[in-house]
């Protein structure tokens, strides 16, 4: 068979960084495809072509086809890709995107394996919520009490301002159309502002299973990450699209999303505040270390790592007593 012919892979320093990209796609009942480096993204009222290497995250919804040529394009400029349910309220699964290094993974789960430094970057997550307080001295059960307490109050400020009834964050994930608009609302809005998240903490190779708040979820740090924004983004915006009454809540409440996440450079703010949450106040993180394509280094215990693709112990002629020493063949022999 032939081989199809496209765009050559992009080089690492020719794609946008994270922060440069326009925030997310959801597309369904449709054919998404590759035309040279574009998307291609087919139904019956046509065919629209997307710069792959624009966009952050594309949500697949129901209906929707993709060919093995787009999902390699996709793996290379780095999109991840989430599969949701109707209208974008259900997570499903995701795709791996392309991720260099695991510097601040490294970080992250030295982070939140000890209780003090885990205790720490959560109140670091609460204090972004409550500038101008000190939250240093409080447990994790009442740092949920305070973050509990500052929602309701803006659940009933916003039902009282939009004059949308307000009876609790009521909604079944399976079954989007039995919760009232303004449930509808948060659920579609809250999706859009998980995908973001995800997208940028797999970006930045981060776990989105590793969270500091939340625990036991694939999705955990995703969760976190989150909900340093819904009451700025999604809460409001939930409750002004529900009082408007639309025929399709869940697309409207969607662009809405979109247009503020472009406004207000959520994926440039997202990217900042992890790498805040994440180092020490004076630690730095080149970009170079966070986007290398092909440095694989050996750990060591005593120098913290070694050159990878060296035949070790190759100098010693006995393998028993490689084995004494301490040493040992690690990687084949690149000769």
């Amino acid at each position: 068979m032939k081989q199809m012919q496209g765009a050559e892979k992009a080089e690492l320093k020719e794609l946008p960084q994270i922060k440069e990209r326009i925030s997310f796609l959801y597309v369904e009942r449709c054919l998404v495809n590759r035309q040279d480096s574009a998307i291609s993204i087919s139904d019956e009222r046509g065919t629209v072509n997307v710069p792959a290497a624009s966009i952050t995250v594309l949500l697949f919804g129901p209906g929707t086809n993709i060919t093995h040529r787009a999902m390699e394009l996709i793996g290379d400029v780095g999109v991840s890709t989430i599969w949701v349910g109707e209208r974008g309220v259900r997570y499903y699964a995701s795709g791996k995107p392309l991720t260099h290094s695991s510097t601040l993974l490294i970080k992250q789960a030295g982070l939140v394996s000890n209780t003090q430094s885990r205790l720490s970057i959560a109140r670091k997550m609460y204090q972004m919520r409550f500038p101008g307080e000190s939250v240093s001295k409080l447990t994790m059960q009442q740092l949920r009490g305070k973050e509990g307490a500052r929602v309701r109050s803006l659940y009933r400020k916003y039902s009282k301002e939009t004059k949308v009834e307000w009876n609790g964050r009521e909604y079944s994930p399976d079954h989007f159309e039995d919760g009232n608009l303004v449930n509808q609302a948060l659920s579609a809005a809250h999706t859009c502002l998980y995908g973001i998240s995800h997208s940028v903490i797999a970006a930045l190779g981060c776990s989105p299973g590793l969270g500091f708040v939340h625990t036991g979820h694939e999705r955990s740090f995703v969760y976190d990450i989150a909900d340093l924004y819904k009451a700025e983004i999604t809460i409001p915006i939930s409750f002004q699209i529900a009082a408007k009454n639309p025929d399709d809540i869940g697309s409207v409440v969607r662009r809405s999303v979109r247009d503020v996440i472009a406004k207000t450079h959520l994926l440039e703010r997202i990217t900042r505040d992890i790498r805040y949450l994440l180092l020490d106040e004076n630690e730095e993180i080149e970009e170079k270390d966070i986007v290398s394509l092909s440095i694989v280094d050996l750990w060591d215990e005593k120098q913290g790592f070694v050159k990878n693709g060296i035949s070790y112990g190759k100098e010693l002629d006995d393998s028993d007593e490689v084995l004494e020493e301490g040493y040992g063949i690690l990687v084949e022999d690149s000769k």
